[in-house]
């Protein structure tokens, strides 16, 4: 059994169509990469997988529980957790705050102190930046910081959104470090990214959205040296 399963989901924003019957499989232990150009329908895909947004048929299933219909904090307490695009920190709130917040769920509450040593041991910079406002960080510094709140939930899967956009070249590399070691742990990971290279290289497999479907599905080894990933999103 797939650790999550998406079957022929559909989702619409009104009248307009936005994706056209997704369907694809998260194996446990598995980083898996969801790729593709901006505006390709992968946020809306993040969302509808995580019930922040409704589907308009299709189903999706974590570890064979159904999430479709369900609301979102249920998916969180089945193991399912979203880093969003753009972060969406409290800035007012203090780091150790916002990782604290992570950590609301029934099942993450008791394991809290500990989760938290994890989070300082992947991220020691948010260790000494526990007691600063999470809006005064810089954009890296965020990013771990939404990591690592995600991480407090415990997840058994994390969904990464735009990995790293805005980022400089050498954070981008410590978070994807970090996102290998979270792997390690046990936590299976969805990253979804603009940059087609760097997300085949961290993935097992990779889908690629294209205008709403999967144009295709692979393991990223060969998806590289596919001629149309190639000549569409690596510039070769």
């Amino acid at each position: 059994m797939s650790l999550l399963d998406v079957k022929d989901l559909n989702v619409s924003y009104g009248d307009t169509d936005i994706l056209f019957g997704v369907n694809l499989q998260v194996q446990k232990g598995e980083i898996v990469a969801i790729v593709g150009s901006n505006g390709a329908g992968k946020t809306t895909l993040m969302q509808a997988i995580t019930s922040l947004i409704p589907s308009k048929s299709g189903q999706v299933y974590l570890d064979g529980e159904l999430l479709t219909g369900q609301s979102t904090h249920l998916a969180v307490d089945l193991g399912l957790v979203c880093v969003p695009e753009g972060r969406r920190l409290f800035p007012r709130l203090s780091v150790m705050t916002n990782l604290e917040l992570g950590a609301f769920s029934q099942h993450a509450r008791p394991h809290a102190a500990q989760t938290l040593e994890t989070v300082f041991n992947l991220f020691p910079i948010l260790k000494q930046r526990s007691n600063q406002l999470a809006g005064t960080l810089s954009g890296g510094e965020q990013q771990m910081c939404a990591i690592g709140r995600g991480l407090m939930s415990r997840p058994k899967l994390l969904l990464v959104d735009e990995v790293s956009l805005g980022l400089a070249p050498v954070i981008v590399s410590k978070v994807y470090e970090a996102l290998s070691e979270i792997r390690k742990m046990g936590t299976s990971l969805v990253i979804v990214e603009q940059n087609v290279r760097l997300a085949l290289k961290a993935a097992d497999r990779a889908y690629v959205i294209k205008q709403g479907k999967v144009a295709l599905s692979g393991l990223s080894s060969s998806l590289i040296d596919n001629p149309e990933v190639k000549k569409a999103y690596l510039g070769m």
